[in-house]
């Protein structure tokens, strides 16, 4: 049923009831929580027709030609490896490309060929339960607050935050000009250009977004697109700019892994405190506790 037909029925549905029951049954639609399940239930099914108008406009492994240095760093890598974007492929989904021979989780140790050990695979986006329990489980109410997804790249922070929370303002900043323009175009198809921004730009020009942020996430987001050089620029820019007290900082992998083969200047202890996460909230679900594992959630000091 389309949104104008829907409109129409609750609106016939409410006109038809006894005139006495009226103020009782608008009462109890402003006030009851009969519906949250609902509406939790429909933002998923929104982001997964998302990631269903994306995979139509993608390649299979979800990169473009123009990302030269992550396919060049995805190649160098010791074992063999490949991208599967976690918000467009679950593991099911995944399974069926195995099964229709489109995609392999093996190779061969002797020649190369997808054929006889895992491969290893890496993801530049939250899956959609990893996206759900960032904002469901981590961070706080988020109502009148500005959140900064650093390289935004397909825009599953984005999207997932204008569904799952209340900020009010979602910011993407993202180099590739390719990844820009499918935000944009998911922006205006979905109508979510009230609370969410996309900056084609590199985060070291952004340094006053980066200072009026309140949540800053940051995901796979230097090692794959910058030289180690780089990387360790970017890093400095981050931590001089991301100062502001009680700001929260989301990474994956965690800081100390992320820093470890730079050198850089930051000292973490001085800068952050790490806030630790229960990462058994799925317990009776199964779920990738491994994936979950990797997000780490810090506050500024």
């Amino acid at each position: 049923m389309e949104l104008a037909a829907a409109r129409g029925a609750v609106l016939a549905a409410v006109r038809g009831a006894r005139a006495a029951d009226l103020p009782r049954l608008l009462h109890w639609m402003r006030t009851t929580n009969d519906f949250d399940d609902l509406v939790v239930n429909n933002n998923d099914v929104v982001l997964k027709n998302i990631a269903e108008d994306l995979r139509n406009r993608l390649p299979i492994e979800a990169m473009f030609n123009s990302e030269h240095l992550a396919i060049q760093k995805i190649h160098q890598h010791p074992l063999p490896m490949i991208h599967v974007d976690a918000f467009l492929y679950d593991d099911d989904f995944v399974d069926s490309l195995c099964e229709e021979g489109k995609m392999s989780r093996n190779y061969c140790t002797e020649c190369g060929s997808y054929k006889t050990a895992s491969l290893e695979f890496i993801s530049h986006s939250f899956s959609l339960m990893e996206l759900k329990f960032l904002y469901q489980h981590v961070l706080p109410d988020l109502t009148g607050k500005v959140v900064v997804d650093v390289g935004s790249r397909l825009g599953a922070v984005l999207f997932a935050g204008y569904l799952y929370s209340s900020a009010s303002q979602l910011y993407g900043v993202e180099m590739n000009a390719d990844f820009c323009q499918l935000q944009e175009m998911t922006i205006t198809k979905y109508q979510f250009i009230d609370r969410i921004k996309v900056v084609h730009a590199d985060i070291c020009t952004q340094a006053s977004l980066l200072q009026k942020a309140d949540v800053v996430v940051m995901n796979n987001v230097f090692e794959y697109f910058l030289d180690r050089l780089e990387q360790a620029r970017a890093w400095e820019f981050i931590a001089c700019n991301v100062r502001k007290r009680g700001l929260l900082l989301i990474t994956v992998p965690s800081l100390k892994e992320s820093l470890s083969k730079l050198q850089t200047d930051i000292q973490l202890s001085q800068w952050v405190e790490e806030i630790q996460l229960n990462y058994d909230v799925y317990l009776e679900k199964e779920v990738d506790r491994e994936a979950l594992e990797q997000i780490h959630l810090y506050k500024i000091l």
